[in-house]
């Protein structure tokens, strides 16, 4: 297993490969992380949106299946390749307090990372679960509901402060992703926290570009505007947040100090 020290190593390196990455990788790149997380929202709402009795009688264990089997989309983001927004709202933190990347490289990628994600999300939404009619029957339809009716429902504050939940859970899945040297402890280490947080009911702002629109497609009486400025712009604030201030900055801080050699 790889010491904290070794994982900002390892984190580092990697942002600085990101920082290098051309426009048209990293945008597909980004396109496929859309994708995989989106993937991920929707077994969830068939496996647990499909267990309404379940629900009725123990909530719990209906959020514990829906966190069970959403993180598939992280897991494959880290496991096979993908440039996924949040995770890179903590990547290059460590570099930028050392100094040793340009604030431009994250920013660049940041933007580049958060349009193709939604890219992405969106075409599992419309293309893959809309047309196709996966959720376009009860119970399914119902869980679709009512996963964006509260999503969208909550303050700006509220939605701000879950996604920095969100996210703080997220990055440290990433970070113990790069600890395990094996697939299978990569894929266990990532899906623990991510499981905690989508049972808590946090907000990720790249899954949300899955569950709304995909609600919003379906009928739902949500508007764009309200899926916006109700949850995308708080919860992507938050998970900006919770990514860059509550990992990448402590742990660049406290593990940081090394020599970064890297082969591109």
């Amino acid at each position: 297993m790889n010491n904290p020290k070794q994982v900002i190593n390892l984190v580092s390196q990697l942002a600085l490969k990101k920082g290098k990455y051309k426009i048209k990788k990293t945008f597909i790149l980004a396109i496929l992380a859309g994708a995989y997380v989106a993937f991920g929202g929707l077994l969830a709402i068939i496996v647990a949106g499909g267990a309404p009795r379940l629900a009725a009688n123990n909530p719990g264990l209906v959020k514990f299946l829906f966190g069970a089997t959403f993180p598939i989309g992280l897991i494959l983001v880290v496991v096979v390749g993908a440039e996924l927004f949040t995770g890179n709202n903590a990547y290059f933190i460590p570099n930028l307090i050392r100094k040793k990347q340009p604030i431009s490289d994250m920013f660049k990628n940041w933007g580049l990372v958060y349009t193709g994600n939604f890219v992405g999300a969106l075409f599992i939404a419309y293309v893959i679960t809309y047309l196709t009619h996966i959720v376009h029957t009860a119970p399914y339809i119902d869980s679709v509901y009512s996963i964006a009716e509260g999503k969208t429902s909550h303050t700006f504050l509220v939605t701000f402060i879950k996604g920095i939940g969100a996210n703080w859970l997220v990055c440290l899945a990433i970070w113990q992703g790069m600890a395990a040297k094996d697939t299978t402890g990569k894929m266990f280490a990532i899906w623990l926290p991510v499981m905690a947080f989508v049972a808590i009911g946090f907000e990720h702002s790249i899954a949300n570009m899955f569950f709304i629109p995909l609600a919003i497609f379906e009928g739902a009486d949500i508007t764009w505007t309200t899926f916006i400025f109700k949850n995308l712009i708080p919860a992507t604030l938050g998970n900006i947040v919770g990514g860059a201030l509550f990992v990448g900055l402590p742990y660049g801080y406290l593990f940081g100090k090394y020599k970064t050699e890297i082969n591109i």
